[in-house]
């Protein structure tokens, strides 16, 4: 009988790790093989790289050193130009506006009209106020040269007056030696003496109306023994009535502080003072006459209404042209607000037009950048609305008179104790030299970076200086001295 064999094996027991003792035992770990050989080529190309780097670097970075060096910019600084404020400088209603906004326009191009049938009326009623004020001075010069006329019309009819006389006189002593003859009648004898009487009267009337005429003429009533009664003397021009007034006139300014004063209150004007007549010795009558018919104050005083008509029709005609409301600058049109059929008044702004060709840059510098900064200094400008493709040169024309803070319309008040040093800013006026608003414009409030080249020269007008000069203006006429 076979013996069993015990059963080696545990049941449920936990796996354990069985060695197998016929297996081989496993071989030792060999060495780490050799790295492979790096390839020459490799470090060319890491060393040529970097040798590009720096190249690009250099050739990106040297400008920039360079500019950084020789310049001074900041980023506070914007595009301004000239505006002109579009008004009517009369009232009235639009009747048409030939504009919108961002038009651009020349200097006399009509922008707007007005309704100019009330100023034509005006201008239709000051030229007849024209025509009547002339056809007055006319009449005036007539008055006057009838006035001096009178005189010989009044010695004339005088002297007819004294040959009808000298015809009835004789006539009236005819008849008183043929009337006790018998020859002629007592009735006939007295008509010829009343007729004797009516040509004596008639001689005295033209008689005093000559000499009414000579004192209105500022003559004696009778003339000197043997000078005619129509005799005008040479002096009538120192005499005449009108000018004596206008003497008297003169006497009142003798007390002012330069006024006239004649030798004597009965100087004529002539003696008196030539300065204050400044006339020409006249020795022709009938430019005595003309002299007279000048001076009268009825023609003084025509002429003057002429002249205030002629006046009133220039103004007239001055506010129709005003209808025409047009642009006194090139630019471009902006904020337009009238419409027609609007009532405007003299003065109100209806559009403004901006220069496109008179643009300058004004760069707010901070105070610790001006030590250096001189008009005439050569300037690059970069603005962002065309970046690195565009770059205006400019060159530095003057400082502002003030920093920001105190052109402001509420400027700070330092003097309430709370003051904090901060860098303040002057706005430095830069005119660019190559400005082309044709090709590339520049419109006002745009971003700019300016540099300013101060290590080169100032070149140009006031170079090196720091204020501008007087300006070459004219001036009004000094005040006279006491």
């Amino acid at each position: 009988m076979t013996e069993a064999k015990p059963d080696t094996r545990t049941v449920n027991a936990p796996a354990e790790k069985v060695t197998h003792s016929d297996q081989p035992a496993a071989a030792p770990p060999t060495p780490a093989a050799d790295k492979a050989p790096s390839h020459p080529l490799r470090k060319w190309l890491m060393a040529a790289g970097i040798v590009v780097a720096l190249a690009v670097g250099g050739y990106f970075m040297i400008p920039w050193v360079k500019t950084a060096l020789n310049t001074v910019s900041t980023d506070d600084a914007y595009v301004n130009g000239h505006v002109t404020f579009v008004a009517p400088r009369v009232g009235g209603q639009v009747t048409k506006v030939l504009v919108d906004d961002n038009r651009r326009v020349k200097k006399g191009d009509l922008l707007a009209q007005l309704d100019k049938e009330p100023y034509q009326v005006q201008v239709n009623i000051k030229n007849a106020a024209v025509v009547a004020a002339e056809t007055d001075l006319g009449a005036a010069e007539a008055q006057a040269r009838g006035q001096i006329a009178n005189l010989g019309a009044n010695v004339a009819t005088l002297n007819g007056r004294k040959a009808t006389l000298g015809i009835s006189r004789p006539n009236r002593k005819r008849g008183e030696t043929l009337t006790p003859l018998g020859a002629m009648s007592k009735e006939e004898l007295k008509q010829r003496q009343q007729t004797v009487t009516v040509d004596e009267a008639a001689v005295e009337q033209a008689l005093q109306t000559v000499y009414a005429s000579r004192v209105g003429l500022g003559l004696p009533a009778q003339p000197a023994n043997g000078h005619d009664l129509a005799e005008i003397p040479t002096d009538l021009d120192q005499n005449f009535s009108t000018v004596r007034q206008a003497l008297a006139n003169t006497l009142q300014s003798a007390g002012q502080p330069g006024g006239y004063l004649p030798a004597s209150l009965d100087s004529t004007p002539k003696p008196g003072g030539a300065d204050f007549d400044k006339q020409d010795a006249l020795d022709n009558v009938n430019r005595i006459y003309d002299r007279l018919v000048r001076d009268a104050p009825a023609v003084k005083q025509a002429e003057a209404k002429v002249l205030q008509a002629q006046d009133d029709l220039a103004q007239s005609e001055l506010n129709l042209r005003y209808c025409d409301i047009v642009s006194d600058i090139d630019g471009q049109v902006t904020s337009r607000n009238v419409n027609p059929g609007n009532y405007v008044q003299m003065g109100q702004s209806l559009m403004a037009v901006r220069s496109v060709t008179e643009i300058w840059i004004d760069a707010n510098f901070k105070e610790t950048q001006l030590a250096d900064l001189r008009i005439g200094q050569r300037v690059r400008c970069e603005v962002d609305m065309y970046g690195s493709r565009r770059e205006f040169e400019g060159r530095i024309t003057g400082f502002t008179m003030g920093t920001g803070q105190t052109l402001a319309l509420l400027p700070p008040q330092n003097a309430t104790g709370n003051y904090v040093k901060i860098v303040q800013r002057l706005p430095v006026r830069i005119e660019l030299t190559d400005y082309d608003s044709d090709k590339n414009p520049l419109f006002v409030g745009l971003s700019v970076f300016p540099y300013v080249y101060f290590k080169e020269a100032p070149r140009g007008a006031h170079a090196g200086d720091v204020l501008q000069p007087y300006a070459t203006i004219p001036q009004g006429a000094p005040d006279l001295e006491p």
